[in-house]
């Protein structure tokens, strides 16, 4: 055991690599545990095949915040592409723009089922369901049942792996806020017409953004070894096993197994985690009294079978989401559109069917050539890729990407936060699955980098939880993105509180 750090982050993830890159920045020593031996930046990390590069499930940069765009400048100021962003839906063997083209969502739907599901969205506009509690009420109210069926409802269970009525609503508060069947089809017709108008998008509308030229794990590569020039450490390889509280030190002994076994001990004043909440709180001692909440908690683990095979017919999306409930896969990624040097000889086709599972489940656990054999019958159907021309195949599996918005998982975080708040005053949850709150890259990094702004203050100033709480968060992306920088501004616990 050596000197004691002021700050040990758990997890090299865009949380855990800001939060230590913040205070490197400002002198303060920190030490960074990461769990992979090899990758930092967690999901978004960039995977690699023989050449060929992977983003695991879509990194879009862009931010209403200046902090995190002039962060992002800062870390990696030359290698950033301005990408256009389309993406479709799949449903029922035909594509629709998404945002929608109202003329071609009707040309597609028809006559009839259009002015089914415009009756369906005046009912429910007459008679909605009050005080919503789940996803499927909330989406019924503001789409319609009909709407809700075709364009919500199988997605949304490929994705959780549970029925609509089970999921909570917030998660559709969160994210899909703003975005209105009337918004929706005043926007489509804009675009069907050829007109836009600047700073109108509902929240998932953009037009472009920025990504990194060979995908987002060049930002976190580029920060940890920014970290460690300005002073802060990084162990890879590092499984966090155990976490000691001694209140009246308000020190933290923290206990890591290495690559080749061993463990070590460290001790330190603080502890950010970005570590999945309930892993964290089976490793607390002394025992905390939510143990029970968090081991309630639930995450969602997917897989990605990369196709690569001989050119095709150029397909202009970034991803296409797959609504149709006859094949397994969720969404399918066009490496080439992310960024061409993810191309490994720069001409093959390379696509990733993303699929939903759970850790252990029969997908998950089924044979890299099982998978890939249904990815080739999956990408044949939808019409994306002809299975002939595939002349080589990968798997990679990311667990716990998605923390689970369940009816309960309010009560338990909730219960957690206040536990962790009394009990463990120097314990910064931050990240998506440190906070267990379904976060944007960016907000993330704004965990990251407010938790590390509290350490270097001695003080509670920036309300971390509040972070994209009820923001009117929009993807601007880089067209009309400088009205909105200064619209996420910092803003301190005490003063958002008047």
């Amino acid at each position: 055991m050596g000197d004691i750090i002021e700050t040990i982050i758990i997890g090299a993830g865009p949380a855990g690599l800001t939060a230590g890159y913040t205070l490197a920045r400002h002198g303060r020593t920190a030490l960074v545990l990461e769990q992979d031996p090899v990758h930092v930046g967690g999901i978004s990390r960039t995977a690699s095949y023989k050449g060929f590069l992977f983003d695991i499930g879509g990194h879009r940069f862009f931010s209403k915040s200046k902090e995190i765009v002039d962060l992002w400048n800062e870390i990696l100021p030359d290698d950033f592409l301005e990408r256009p962003r389309l993406s479709r839906i799949y449903y029922r063997g035909k594509f629709y723009a998404y945002p929608l083209k109202a003329f071609e969502a009707l040309r597609n739907l028809g006559l009839v089922e259009s002015a089914l599901c415009m009756a369906s969205f005046g009912y429910a506009k007459a008679f909605p369901v009050k005080a919503p509690r789940t996803f499927h009420e909330w989406v019924r109210n503001q789409f319609g049942e009909r709407l809700f069926g075709i364009f919500f409802k199988t997605y949304t269970e490929k994705v959780w792996g549970m029925g609509c009525d089970e999921i909570s609503a917030d998660w559709a508060a969160q994210r899909i806020k703003g975005l209105s069947l009337g918004a929706a089809i005043a926007d489509g017709l804009r675009r069907s017409l050829g007109l836009r108008r600047a700073g109108t998008g509902a929240k998932t509308l953009i037009e472009s953004f920025l990504y990194p030229r060979k995908g987002p794990g060049m930002m976190w590569e580029a920060c940890a070894r920014k970290m460690q020039e300005g002073g802060g450490r990084l162990l890879m390889g590092r499984r966090v096993e155990g976490l000691s509280y001694d209140a009246r030190a308000r020190l933290w002994t923290v206990r890591a197994r290495g690559p080749d076994g061993t463990v070590e001990t460290h001790e330190a004043r603080h502890v950010m985690s970005s570590a999945p909440m309930r892993d964290l709180m089976n490793a607390l001692t002394p025992t905390p009294l939510t143990l029970f909440n968090a081991r309630a908690l639930k995450y969602r683990d997917f897989l990605t079978v990369v196709l690569i095979g001989r050119p095709q017919k150029e397909l202009p999306d970034n991803w296409v989401y797959i609504h149709d409930p006859g094949v397994t896969v969720g969404r399918v990624q066009n490496f080439r559109s992310w960024s061409p040097e993810m191309i490994a000889d720069g001409v093959s086709t390379c696509l990733g069917l993303e699929y939903f599972c759970f850790e252990g489940d029969g997908l998950w656990s089924a044979p890299d050539e099982e998978l890939i054999a249904l990815a080739e019958r999956e990408i044949g159907a939808i019409g994306l890729m002809n299975p002939d021309d595939v002349t080589d195949a990968c798997v990679v599996r990311q667990p716990k990407a998605y923390p689970v918005y369940d009816e309960h998982y309010a009560h338990h975080v909730d219960a957690i936060r206040r536990e962790i708040a009394e009990r463990f005053p120097t314990l910064h949850p931050i990240g998506r699955n440190g906070m267990h709150k379904y976060n944007n890259q960016d907000h993330a990094m704004m965990t990251g980098m407010l938790a590390a702004l509290n350490v270097i203050r001695g003080e509670t100033v920036f309300d971390v939880w509040q972070v994209n709480e009820d923001a009117e968060y929009s993807e601007a992306g880089v067209s009309g993105a400088q009205e909105a920088l200064s619209s996420e501004r910092l803003v301190p616990r005490r003063a958002a509180a008047r």
